[in-house]
C-alpha cells in the first residue's frame, strides 16, 4: 500500500504540473524542466496514462481533464470510468449491479456520478406470506444473503430466551417480492443470541454467542446452502474442525469477511461480563473442511467494547464503528485497519464534526453497518446510553476517508472532510426505531434486507416498559436517478 501511495503522489504531481502548464500563457517562456515535464506526460501511452489516473482521487482526475483536449477526452472515457467504478466499488458489486439494473445505456461517468451523489433510500415492508410461515420476532440474531437466499438463525426473544431455529427464503433477482420462508431445522447449532455469522465464499461461518443461561460460546460452525428443482432449498450446518486454538467465549462481538476466505472477529462480552478488545482471524481457505484461528496483535487497538460493527470495505481493509465501552458508555468513534500490513495497526479517524454539513451520527450500540454500492457503509438504528432507539439512516463514504498511511500522519490532528458523513432521506414505509436488528445486502449492494430487533412498543399495564421484539422483514433500496 505504501508503494501505491508513493505512485499516487507521483501521479498527482504530474497532473499538477500539467495543469499548471496549461494555465500559463502560450507566449510566456517556460523553463526547461516544465517543457520536459510536458513532453514526458504527453508522450505516455494511452493505457499507461489510465493506469496512472487510477492511482488518483476523483478530484485530481477531474483537474487533469482540464489541462488539454486530449486529456479531457481520456479522462471522460468509458474505459477509465468503468475502471474507476470497479476500483472504488469492487468488481462483484459492479457486475451484480449491471445484471440487476437497466443502466447499460448510460456512460460510466454518469453512473459513477449518480451512485456517488445518492442521498435517499426507499423502504418497503416484505412481511407476510400465503402459507403463514414466518420467523418469530427476535433480536441479536444473524441474517445473511448467500446463494441468492436469505438465511436467518437464532437470536433472543421474549423472556430472555434464546432461539435455535434456521430459516431460509429464496430471493433470486426479484428483490421486491414478499419472500416465502422455509424453516430448515432446529437444535443445530444450539440456541444462542449475540452470535456472528459471516458469508465467506459460498459458506456461512458462525461463531460464538450467548445462551439463555448466560453461557458464552466459542464454537465455530459452517453452513452451506444447496438449491435444486427437485429437493428445493437445503441448508446443512456442521461443526468446523479448528484445531486446538480458539478465541475465548463471547457474544455481542463484531465480525467481517476478508478476501472472501477469511473471517475476522473483534471484541464482545466475554466471561463474567467483561468487555473484550482482542481480534482474531479465521483462515478457511481449505475449502471449509478445516480452519485455523490465530490472534492478531495490532498496534493501538480500539478500547474494549460490545454491540459495535466491523465492516470490510474492500480487499483487506475494515472499518470499526460505535458500540458500548467498559464503562457502559456508548461510542461513535471510527477506526480503520488494513489487515494485510506486515504489522497491522489501528488508526482512529478523528474529524471536525462542525465542518460536516449534516453532522455526524450520535453515539450508538446495536446498530447495523452494511457495505453498499458506491463503496459506502450504510448505518441504521441502534440505541444510545439511555436506551433511546433510533430510526436514522447514515452513510459513511469510504472514498472520502484518507488511506491508512495518510491517516497515520494526522493521528493527533483532526481530519476535515465535508463528504465523509451524509444523512439519507427515507422514503416509503417508515421503519420503527430499533436496535439489535440485523441487516445484509445483496451482491450488488443496492438492496439491503433488515429483520427484527428491539423496538419501542405500546405500554401494557403489566409491563415496566414498552420494549418489544419485532418480526418484520424490510427491503431498503438505494435510490438512484438515472
Amino acid at each position: 500500500m505504501i508503494a501505491n501511495l508513493q505512485s499516487a503522489e507521483v501521479a498527482s504531481s504530474m497532473a499538477d504540473n500539467c495543469s499548471k502548464d496549461s494555465n500559463q500563457n502560450d507566449n510566456t517562456s517556460r523553463s526547461s524542466s516544465n517543457n520536459n515535464n510536458k513532453s514526458f506526460i504527453t508522450h505516455i501511452a494511452h493505457d499507461h496514462l489510465i493506469s496512472i489516473l487510477l492511482l488518483l482521487p476523483i478530484d485530481s482526475i477531474l483537474s487533469f481533464a482540464m489541462t488539454c483536449k486530449r486529456f479531457k477526452s481520456l479522462a471522460s472515457s468509458d474505459t477509465l470510468w468503468e475502471s474507476i467504478c470497479r476500483r472504488d466499488w469492487g468488481n462483484s458489486h459492479v457486475d451484480a449491479f449491471l445484471a440487476s439494473a437497466e443502466i447499460k445505456q448510460f456512460p460510466w461517468r454518469k453512473i459513477y456520478q449518480q451512485v456517488s451523489q445518492s442521498s435517499s433510500i426507499s423502504c418497503r415492508r416484505l412481511s407476510g406470506s400465503d402459507d403463514g410461515m414466518f420467523p418469530s420476532p427476535r433480536a441479536s440474531h444473524s441474517l445473511n444473503f448467500v446463494s441468492d437466499c436469505l438465511v436467518l438463525f437464532g437470536g433472543g426473544c421474549e423472556g430472555g430466551r434464546h432461539l435455535d431455529d434456521t430459516w431460509v427464503a429464496y430471493i433470486g433477482s426479484d428483490f421486491r417480492r414478499i419472500p416465502r420462508w422455509q424453516k430448515i431445522n432446529s437444535g443445530t447449532p444450539s440456541g444462542r443470541f449475540g452470535q456472528t455469522c459471516s458469508v465467506v465464499g459460498d459458506y456461512l461461518v458462525l461463531f460464538g454467542g450467548i445462551n439463555d443461561h448466560g453461557i458464552r460460546q466459542n464454537d465455530t460452525w459452517v453452513g452451506q446452502i444447496m438449491c435444486n428443482e427437485i429437493d428445493g432449498i437445503k441448508l446443512s450446518w456442521r461443526l468446523l474442525d479448528i484445531g486446538p486454538l480458539a478465541p475465548p467465549p463471547r457474544g455481542a462481538h463484531a465480525e467481517c469477511c476478508i478476501d472472501d476466505k477469511k473471517m475476522v472477529i473483534h471484541g464482545g462480552i466475554g466471561l463474567d461480563g467483561l468487555r473484550l478488545s482482542d481480534m482474531w482471524l479465521l483462515d478457511i481457505s481449505d475449502g471449509a473442511r478445516s480452519a485455523t484461528w490465530h490472534e492478531i496483535i495490532a498496534h493501538m487497538s480500539p478500547p474494549a467494547r460490545s454491540g459495535h460493527t466491523l465492516t470490510c470495505v474492500g480487499g483487506t481493509r475494515m472499518v470499526l464503528f460505535g458500540g458500548r465501552g467498559t464503562g457502559y458508555e456508548v461510542l461513535n468513534d471510527i477506526w480503520l485497519l488494513d489487515i494485510a500490513e506486515e504489522h497491522p495497526r489501528w488508526v482512529q479517524l478523528i474529524y471536525e464534526s462542525f465542518n460536516i454539513p449534516q453532522g455526524v451520527p450520535l453515539p450508538r450500540v446495536g446498530h447495523s453497518a452494511t457495505l453498499i454500492l458506491g463503496g459506502k457503509v450504510l448505518i441504521f438504528g441502534g440505541e444510545d446510553s439511555y436506551r433511546h432507539r433510533k430510526d436514522d439512516f447514515w452513510v459513511l463514504d469510504i472514498c472520502a476517508i484518507p488511506s491508512i498511511e495518510m491517516c497515520s500522519f494526522t493521528l493527533n490532528s483532526k481530519i476535515s472532510s465535508r463528504k465523509m458523513w451524509k444523512r439519507l432521506k427515507a422514503e416509503g414505509h417508515q421503519l420503527n426505531c430499533r436496535s439489535f436488528h440485523r441487516a445484509c445486502a445483496d451482491r450488488s449492494g443496492r438492496y439491503v434486507f433488515m429483520f427484527g430487533g428491539m423496538v419501542d412498543g405500546l405500554l401494557q399495564p403489566a409491563e415496566a416498559s414498552g420494549l418489544r421484539f419485532d418480526g418484520e422483514l424490510y427491503l431498503v433500496e438505494i435510490v438512484f436517478h438515472f
